[in-house]
Order: structure tokens, then C-alpha cells, then sequence
């Protein structure tokens, strides 16, 4: 006679919800996210796995043949998340891991179309966040040196008996979720952001936000250190001549990129241009900086409910510094100045290079009927 098995309840149930309620909210990154190899940078399935080390900062990302490692593009769901999570936290309202929200709120805000492919396409970046594996030492605690953590830690559909697309829920993992109400942790990003199509263009735009900022001198990096920082599969000349076509482009919003050359070393500067990002605790400007139309204005409406107790302790009441130079050296584990002093990033060790120095329920429904 075969043994009952056991049913591990859902995480869900431990939770209390937060209910994304309609209105638009700034969009947001996590510093981490940002500048260390997290994702694929390819649309093409990746299952080789990325390991990354720097000073004490290790990175590990594995992916299961079956779906493949999550990509860039699959990172818009955390964006989108925190954006909201922080957006209520601002409006003074409780938020939690589990989320209750549309499909249609969700890619409307990432600037993606509503058909039923796309559908389709949400259903499998959320598979392939849940399957893919990170172990990193990055905000380790004073008795454990490595956490393991899957992007989403489960996630549902709610249908009709028609198979039409309801509402959807998710749960965060504690690392991700920490990572965003810590005000210090989380940037304001352009939304044009989410027009930007190549892999590496949008680690790039991220990159340039952590590090360069607002910083009028902007950030120099080694374009080997580069490579290296975003886990790419690419050779080192192919991921250089992308770097050339983008500069030529000149297509990231808020930021001009210089090629430039010392000695055999080839570098990439880095140089705001006139950003609509803000700090975290104000919108930001609906405007963007690359001709794009208007998407977000200043003073937007509620974006979520007061349905659910404290998860967490609320980030500190301050405001992160318009400089990025303190996480830059830890997020770089080679620092030096060049002769006429600019602050330069890169990988190498050599000294000459550079001067040392439940059932679900009702959901808000799109205007017209169909989700």
C-alpha cells in the first residue's frame, strides 16, 4: 500500500499579499542587478553557466537545459516588480514578496504589446526566472557566506474556463525583495530603457547608471574588464565591436560613449548626457532623453493597495548620494587613475598599465473587457 504523500504548502499562503492596482510607477533597478553578470545576454538559449569573480564577490548563475537561463529581457518582470514595490513604499503603503497583478499592467509598463503571444512570452520568461539558479556572496550576512536563490520562487495563472488570462501572481525571493526596499540598493532608471533591443545595449544602459550616474566626469572602463563584468559568451573582439556600434550609435538615453585608446588598451568613457532619472524618492520625469514620446509624468497615481501586514523593516529614512564612487570600488576589484587623473576601471594586475592610486481574486480588468 503506497505511502500518502506529503503537500508542502505554497509560500503564498505565508504571505500576505500585495495587490498591484492600476497607475503607472517610475521604473526602477537593483544596484546588484545592475553591474554584475546576473543574466544572459542573448536570445538564443544559454545553459552554460556564469561564474564571476571579483575580490570577495562571487556571482554563480546555472540555467536547466530544458528552459535555459534567464536573459536580459526577462529581467523587465524584477524591474517592473521593484519599480511598484518602491512606488507604494513612497506612498506610504505596505508591500510583500507575493504580488497579485495583470498581465496587462505588467507589459504595458515594460512597453511590450498585449496580444496573445506576448502572453505567451510573460508565461516563459517567468519559467525560465524560476528555473535558473544564483548562488553569490554579494550582501552576505555575519554567519553565512553564500546565498542560493531562484528569481521567482513560484508563480501562477488565474483563467477562466475559457483559458482567458485573469491575473497572475508571484513570490519574490527574500534576496531580490531586500535588495529593493533598501532605498540605498535601488536606482531610478530611464524608461526608454525598454526600447533599447540588443543583449549587450541594455547591460551597457545599467552599467552606465550604476557607475557613471551623475557624476560629470562619468566612469572609464577597460574594455577587457567589461567582457569579464557581463558574463557574455562572446569573444573578446566580438564583444568589443558591439561596444563600437553602440558608441557609433550613440543609443543610450542619458548617456554618450567615447571609444578611446591608451596604449594597446582599448577604454570606453562613459559621460552623462542630460537625464530624466531622479532619486529614488521622487518620480521621475516623464520625459526621456532620445526622442522618445511621454511615458510617465511627475505625481503619478496610486500603484498599489493596502492589502497585507509588515514582511520586513523599512528601509532608513535617507537618500542615496549623487555619487556612485563607494559601491564602484567594490563592484570593480581594479581601481587606478590615469595620468590626468580620471578615475578608471579595469581588470588587469599590472601595475605599468595604470599609476597605482489562494484562489486567486478579482483582478482589475483592462478597459474594454479582455485582459
Amino acid at each position: 500500500m503506497s505511502r500518502p504523500r506529503l503537500i508542502t504548502p505554497s509560500e503564498r499562503s505565508k504571505l500576505d499579499p500585495f495587490v498591484v492596482a492600476a497607475g503607472d510607477a517610475s521604473p526602477r533597478d537593483q544596484r546588484d542587478l545592475m553591474e554584475r553578470p546576473f543574466f544572459s545576454l542573448a536570445k538564443a538559449k544559454r545553459t552554460a553557466p556564469i561564474l564571476y569573480e571579483a575580490g570577495t564577490t562571487r556571482v554563480e548563475v546555472f540555467a536547466v537545459p530544458e528552459h535555459g537561463m534567464a536573459t536580459i529581457w526577462d529581467a523587465d518582470v524584477l524591474i517592473w516588480a521593484a519599480s511598484q514595490i518602491v512606488e507604494a513604499e513612497n506612498l506610504g503603503l505596505r508591500t510583500s514578496r507575493f504580488l497579485r497583478f495583470t498581465p496587462y499592467q505588467l507589459l504595458m509598463a515594460v512597453g511590450r504589446e498585449t496580444g496573445s503571444r506576448d502572453y505567451k512570452l510573460l508565461k516563459g520568461a517567468l519559467t525560465r526566472l524560476q528555473s535558473t539558479v544564483i548562488r553569490t556572496t554579494i550582501r552576505h550576512g555575519e554567519h553565512w557566506r553564500r546565498h542560493q536563490f531562484s528569481w521567482v520562487n513560484e508563480w501562477e495563472e488565474c483563467t477562466t474556463r475559457d483559458g482567458r488570462v485573469e491575473g497572475m501572481e508571484l513570490v519574490l525571493p527574500d534576496w531580490f525583495y531586500r535588495g529593493v526596499i533598501d532605498r540605498s540598493l535601488v536606482l531610478s532608471i530611464d524608461s526608454a530603457y525598454f526600447r533599447l533591443t540588443g543583449g549587450i545595449e541594455r547591460w551597457l544602459y545599467r552599467v552606465a547608471r550604476k557607475h557613471a550616474g551623475r557624476q560629470s566626469n562619468g566612469w572609464i572602463f577597460e574594455i577587457a574588464h567589461l567582457h569579464e563584468k557581463s558574463g557574455s559568451l562572446a569573444k573578446l573582439a566580438d564583444f568589443a565591436f558591439d561596444l563600437r556600434r553602440i558608441a557609433a550609435r550613440q543609443s543610450l538615453p542619458g548617456y554618450r560613449l567615447h571609444i578611446e585608446r591608451n596604449g594597446r588598451r582599448e577604454l570606453l568613457r562613459i559621460l552623462p548626457a542630460k537625464l530624466s532619472t531622479g532619486l529614488v524618492d521622487i518620480p521621475v520625469d516623464g520625459l526621456g532623453t532620445s526622442g522618445v514620446p511621454l511615458i510617465g509624468i511627475s505625481g503619478v497615481a496610486v500603484s498599489g493597495l493596502r492589502e497585507c501586514q509588515s514582511q520586513l523593516t523599512l528601509w532608513p529614512e535617507k537618500v542615496i548620494s549623487a555619487r556612485n564612487l563607494e559601491s564602484n570600488r567594490d563592484s570593480n576589484f581594479f581601481i587606478g587613475r590615469a595620468r590626468n587623473g580620471e578615475i578608471v576601471a579595469g581588470a588587469s594586475n599590472s601595475s605599468s598599465d595604470i599609476a597605482a592610486d489562494p484562489p486567486c481574486p478579482p483582478f482589475i480588468r483592462k478597459p474594454g473587457g479582455a485582459q
